[in-house]
């Protein structure tokens, strides 16, 4: 197969193509980048996340100020809970392949389809923090959570498209690097309507930051070799930079209710407002292209404003006679899709989902001290956000994702006023440890 000898062919229908990606005014988002977001979503505490997470209908602990403050009218006294959670995270990413046809066989152009990797990173932190205090029919708490914590670092590129008689092409190559980090904090009230139904409303500061850089890079030469070659990323050889940020807070709402239908049986249920972030986007130019600015200048700069997913949570619960064998069903409603709607991408989606969740617990009540044990499984649906415009590239990087299913366990030990439990969360993509105590005073 003849390749033109002409640098000017071998990319200039990928400058035009990302030239008027960036330039432009229809999408806060310039350049297709490689951003993978993982939110936690899960109830706080290694109990609820035995349990798989299906918390709402229970509600019973001090973490109920998050995960439902109806619940908080259960507790008779005052009571502290703290957790902190390891995250091991595996986020997949495109790497390097073929959009489009098969590979020439030159150089890095080998590989038939898109080969994927995945950027490996461990974080924990100080997840959760709260102190309850009830009074008869009516309880306060406050409570710190971490919503979301999570880092990402990956490189693509050997993107090829094209494979006519005459040419070959390849997309830009980019390097990408993100870090999310969102902290609510929140005041928690509920009040007992009766014996069996309570009520509960929360009001909740979210404090976010967030920063994702990525950079454009030609490959390191003019020639027609190198544009089969592996990019080192040269810094004279950078096209432009992209930075999407915010450093904002926000508040909002919380409520929830627990009904308890007989002394075996209860139902839950909760809504979380989503906070609204101002997001900045700012272009600055490269060293190997006249963008009209000095390369590191700022040549586009936009704002918006992201509205976070709201979330519907309906539980039910069994709990047996004697206490020993508890049952936990819950169905959670996560509107993914205010991501893009608030940010008026008319090119991307991201569906909203509903999250499955399946838990039990068992306690030997003989034993001292008291010990359960819980398992639990979730369905975490796909809401990957992923292209719909035609553009190759943007489909190459965006793609529509997979459902994931996650596993947990965790075991408790109570004593006469304290709690310690251990749980874990298994899936693909996130591996998570909790450990968590409660004391009560």
């Amino acid at each position: 197969m003849a390749i033109r000898d002409n640098r000017f062919t071998a990319h200039a229908g990928v400058l035009l193509f990302l030239l008027v990606e960036v330039l432009a005014p229809a999408s806060v988002s310039g350049q297709e980048a490689v951003v993978p977001l993982q939110f936690s979503f899960s109830d706080p505490g290694a109990r609820s996340m035995g349990l798989g997470g299906a918390f709402v209908a229970l509600a019973d602990d001090a973490t109920a100020a998050f995960s439902n403050p109806a619940g908080l009218t259960q507790l008779i006294k005052p009571e502290i809970s703290i957790e902190g959670r390891r995250w091991s995270y595996s986020s997949p990413f495109i790497e390097h392949g073929r959009v489009e046809n098969l590979p020439s066989g030159f150089g890095i152009d080998t590989t038939a389809g898109l080969r994927s990797a995945t950027s490996e990173d461990d974080l924990a932190g100080l997840s959760f923090l709260s102190l309850v205090y009830p009074k008869e029919s009516w309880s306060l708490a406050f409570f710190r959570h971490e919503y979301a914590n999570f880092q990402f670092l990956g490189e693509t590129q050997g993107l090829f498209f094209g494979g006519s008689s005459c040419c070959q092409d390849r997309f830009w190559d980019q390097r990408s690097q993100s870090d999310l980090d969102i902290l609510s904090y929140g005041l928690s009230a509920a009040y007992q309507i009766s014996d069996r139904f309570h009520l509960g409303l929360g009001v909740v500061y979210y404090d976010a930051s967030f920063f994702s850089d990525v950079e454009i890079f030609l490959w390191d030469e003019d020639t027609i070799p190198s544009v089969f070659a592996p990019n080192s990323y040269l810094p004279e050889r950078s096209v432009f930079g992209e930075r999407i940020s915010f450093d904002d807070a926000d508040w909002a709402l919380t409520a929830g209710f627990l009904w308890r239908l007989s002394d075996s049986f209860s139902v839950g249920g909760v809504y979380r407002q989503a906070p609204e972030i101002d997001v900045g986007v700012i272009l600055t130019a490269g060293q190997a292209i006249d963008l009209g600015v000095p390369p590191g200048e700022v040549f586009r700069q936009e704002s918006a404003t992201l509205e976070l997913p709201s979330i519907f949570g309906l539980g039910f619960a069994y709990r047996a006679p004697d206490g020993r064998l508890t049952v936990s069903l819950q169905w959670d409603r996560v509107e993914y899709s205010n991501i893009v709607d608030s940010l008026m991408l008319d090119d991307r989606a991201i569906d909203n989902v509903n999250e499955l969740r399946l838990g039990a617990e068992y306690v030997f009540l003989e034993s001292t001290p008291i010990i359960a044990i819980r398992f639990g499984a979730w369905l975490d649906p796909d809401h990957q956000m992923r292209a719909t415009s035609d553009s190759l590239l943007a489909r190459a990087l965006l793609p529509r994702g997979d459902d994931e299913m996650h596993y947990s366990a965790g075991i408790g030990v109570a004593m006469q006023n304290f709690q310690v439990d251990v749980g874990v969360d298994f899936a693909d993509r996130v591996d998570t440890v909790s450990l968590s105590a409660i004391y009560d005073f």
